[in-house]
């Protein structure tokens, strides 16, 4: 899995200018799906959704106003242990099952060594990787990232009550103020207390968020951005080496294309496209290699392999030298949309030699959910049923026994906002996609929201359409010209048809505990991973590990 990539950022998806052999490769000998589809835009969100084939808002991984995903890895929010994903059920079934790179599900819930949210407790019984997820912050010449506006506004507090009190302090000498230096010096001791309030957190971003754990250990904090990448892949080879004479389940869940885009010498300067771009034929240079792995340990034939994306490319991502997030083809808007297919529609590709059959297209709609159900299936698991999983298996639709997804209506959300709703009328063929709202992009006229990070979901940043938004995505997948009463006479018909599926889905809504509320999403020292002596938290990478 791929973060942060656009649909359009590959060959085999219409890129011509990107060089990604080894993906599209993949792609050749395998079944590429066109209408792969995330459930959340965001990181966080997505990937619950992805883990456990069900809507991330059914487990509380889902903003209701706020943040939208996860902040800190000393938070105390994150994937309930009650959440089953596909690596519990497999675990269950047998199989050896290892994550390597980037999580984002939260680490522990009360104190530093629970692990709660830890992917160990989660069916994985190998990590290494990332608690968290890269960010601006971890390269120490980059501008903050992580809640960069609330930092900004304690930093101007501080200073104006500094400011403040050394106002007092000067009316005080002058004989202007007729105070006593107790009272001062209080304000003082205060102003100085606020700031280390919030300095202890935002002050140490790099230390406490971009560090490396194997398993329950840290081992580098914070991490070396430049050697990451290697010691992904051979974490990966090694992994795959260790276990080929087994069944297993391997999610490497790489840390490409997230910005700060940390590219090694080898491929910087080499793509069409700057930073980016090498980036991107970088991650696919990765991709090769751990391909080469299965197939030099004989294993191309018996596994099961799968390539996407968690959301679609960032727009908003650039700097002083231009574009640092992604390109989503045709499609409109990108991450952090819940609506535009630019958010949400992200590669999907299959390989099983022999099974499946190599060089096909599938252009029904399907979801990351979907994922859940066929791993649990060809793991020869059972699917809960003590829960709503929202996820279908892909096993009939990707081996041709099935001609259509098992999707009928998909449902589109942006924090716990329901933006748009898809019908898939299998008669006609026809798709049709209903906005109920859609964000206002910034500045009016843009493809995104520059100077925001993401759009919103909500309040002031959004349009409520009254009535809905409809596209018909079969023939207008740019979604530039949306429908009218006048321009398609089963304009009325198809709106009722998806309103009454989105009652019939909000029936099997209920309340659960928030993961994004704020007491979840806020710092806690007490629940900081480090390796040391809190606060005094530092390593380097430990020794390589061919067997843990």
């Amino acid at each position: 899995m791929a973060d942060d990539l656009g649909i359009g950022d590959l060959g085999c998806y219409g890129n011509s200018t990107l060089r990604t052999p080894n993906i599209d490769r993949l792609a050749e000998e395998g079944v590429r799906l066109t209408q792969h589809l995330a459930a959340a835009p965001l990181c966080t969100p997505s990937r619950s959704s992805f883990l456990t084939g069900r809507h991330s808002f059914r487990s509380g991984m889902e903003a209701h106003d706020g943040y939208r995903a996860l902040q800190w890895n000393g938070a105390s929010g994150g994937l309930p242990e009650n959440e089953t994903t596909f690596a519990r059920i497999l675990q269950q079934q047998g199989y050896a099952t290892g994550l390597i790179g980037k999580w984002h599900q939260g680490v522990n819930c009360e104190s530093r060594t629970d692990h709660c949210h830890h992917p160990l407790n989660h069916g994985f019984d190998y990590f290494y990787g990332m608690p968290f997820t890269l960010v601006n912050d971890c390269h120490p010449d980059r501008p903050p990232e992580v809640d960069a506006t609330t930092r900004a506004k304690l930093w101007l507090s501080t200073q104006m009550a500094a400011l403040a009190v050394l106002t007092i302090a000067v009316g005080k000498v002058c004989g202007l103020i007729s105070v006593s230096w107790k009272v001062v010096l209080g304000a003082a001791s205060l102003v100085f207390l606020f700031f280390v309030s919030w300095y202890a957190s935002f002050g140490f971003v790099r230390r406490w968020n971009c560090i490396l754990m194997r398993n329950h250990d840290v081992t580098e904090q914070p991490m070396d951005l430049e050697r990451t990448t290697s010691h992904m892949l051979r974490e990966a080879v090694s992994y795959i080496e260790r276990n080929k004479h087994q069944p297993f389940l391997l999610f490497l869940s790489l840390l490409h294309v997230h910005i700060p885009l940390v590219t090694t010498k080898q491929f910087l300067g080499k793509s069409q496209h700057g930073l980016y771009g090498d980036n991107v034929e970088e991650m696919d240079w990765l991709v090769g290699e751990v391909l080469n792995a299965i197939e030099e340990n004989g294993l191309k034939n018996t596994t099961f392999t799968y390539f996407t994306s968690d959301h679609g490319g960032h727009l908003e991502a650039r700097d002083e030298r231009g574009q640092l997030g992604g390109w989503n083809g045709i499609f409109r808007g990108g991450k952090g949309m819940g609506g535009w297919e630019g958010g949400i529609r992200v590669p999907g590709i299959f390989r099983w030699p022999g099974v499946l059959p190599a060089g096909r297209v599938i252009h029904e709609p399907t979801s990351l959910m979907d994922v859940f159900p066929t791993v649990v299936q060809l793991g020869g698991g059972e699917v809960p049923q003590d829960r709503v999983i929202d996820g279908r298996s892909l096993v009939p639709l990707l081996r041709g026994a099935a001609e259509h997804s098992a999707h009928e209506f998909l449902f589109h959300y942006c924090g716990k906002y329901l933006h748009a709703a898809r019908w898939h009328e299998k008669d006609s063929g026809r798709l049709w996609k209903v906005h109920y709202m859609t964000p206002r992009f910034h500045p009016k006229g843009a493809g995104a929201c520059y100077g925001r990070g993401v759009c919103p979901c909500s309040g002031d940043g959004v349009t409520q359409h009254s009535p809905p938004l409809l596209f018909e995505l079969s023939r207008d997948p740019s979604e530039a010209r949306p429908l009218s009463p006048d321009s398609e006479p089963l304009y009325n018909m198809v709106v009722a048809q998806v309103g009454e599926a989105v009652e019939q889905h909000r029936k099997t809504l209920s309340p659960v505990p928030t993961q994004f509320s704020l007491s979840n999403i806020i710092w806690k020292p007490w629940l900081q991973p480090c390796c040391g002596t809190f606060p005094f938290c530092a390593c380097g990478q430990d020794e390589d590990h061919s067997e843990t």
